[in-house]
């Protein structure tokens, strides 16, 4: 009877722990650019609000607010970071020695997922490492980052896009993304779509136009502007080129993807019609960076201004 007991306190225990909502580290960069757009900390804690509300179960968010964590316990047991911050040479993950410990988290299995200017470390550093950990990186002089409107009407099968409607969104949709080309773990495509030739309009440089980038463009190529990468350890990460526009994340679609994403890299079940969310004006225009400036009135999503 009492190993009968003891098994079925094993069993319990298991599910028990089996159940445990999975802990997704989300990083916030520090201020950066005008009102409404990199509004990093907004940004972050709207998709922590609208997981706690509707992915509870699923995931515990642990939100890191300007920058890099001063105590570094956060990663403990960590299934997922997520970064929204800038990128390049003011990268949170590439200060110091930031990539090993985050290299450290990723061989336990943990997801990694950027958004917006966080896709792109640099070159010399977080390079290789972005690669491995997501599958593709932005990267100078062969990547861009035009505004233009991303209309993105075949949704492959996915969790990520589990309830995800087709849709558009004007956005600094960063393109011609550096993908790994070694066939190491698996690369799925999540949302693409043709650049406008008027993508190409400025001249060649470390962000604004190549000669692979403009033949890729001329020939009405489709671009992967998110995309979901499982890693060969089992790992999984996931790219999200948009974010620049703050006022996005009021779209339904848009922000979905995200936050179905975010379940994602985690492990966690992504729900039949997706992470449910609701996003008032009002939840749009919280915690908005102290930028130069008038603080803007609230809108729709669609830019209407609130009466």
């Amino acid at each position: 009877m009492r190993k009968l007991l003891l098994a079925a306190f094993v069993i319990g225990m298991v599910c028990v722990a089996s159940a445990a909502p999975k802990k997704v580290v989300m990083i916030a960069g520090k201020q950066s650019h005008g009102l409404l757009s990199h509004e990093h900390n907004a940004g972050i804690q709207l998709l922590a609000k609208c997981l706690k509300e509707g992915a509870s179960k699923q995931v515990a968010a642990f939100v890191q607010l300007n920058g890099w964590p001063s105590d570094e316990s956060v990663f403990d047991d960590a299934d997922a970071v997520v970064i929204y911050a800038d990128g390049g040479g003011r990268h949170p993950a590439i200060q110091g020695n930031n990539l090993e410990k985050l290299d450290r988290i990723m061989k336990k299995g943990a997801g990694f997922l950027t958004i917006h200017y966080a896709v792109e470390p640099t070159t010399n550093k977080g390079n290789k490492e972005f690669l491995n950990w997501q599958g593709g990186c932005f990267e100078t002089h062969w990547s861009v980052n035009p505004h233009w409107v991303g209309n993105f009407t075949n949704l492959p099968k996915h969790p990520i896009t589990r309830g995800v409607k087709p849709f558009k969104a004007n956005d600094e949709w960063y393109f011609h993304m550096r993908f790994r080309s070694d066939n190491k773990g698996k690369l799925i495509p999540i949302l693409s779509d043709v650049p406008p030739k008027e993508t190409m309009k400025r001249g060649d440089g470390a962000h604004s136009g190549n000669p692979n980038v403009r033949k890729a463009v001329a020939a009405g190529e489709a671009q992967h502007v998110a995309w979901a990468y499982r890693r060969e350890d089992g790992g999984r990460g996931f790219g999200f080129t948009g974010g620049h526009n703050h006022l996005n994340w009021g779209n339904d679609d848009f922000r979905k993807t995200v936050l179905n994403a975010i379940l994602w890299v985690a492990k966690a079940k992504v729900p039949k019609d997706g992470v449910p969310s609701k996003v008032t004006k009002e939840d749009l225009y919280a915690n908005l960076d102290g930028k130069r400036g008038k603080k803007p009135a609230p809108k729709s999503a669609t830019g209407t201004q609130k009466k």
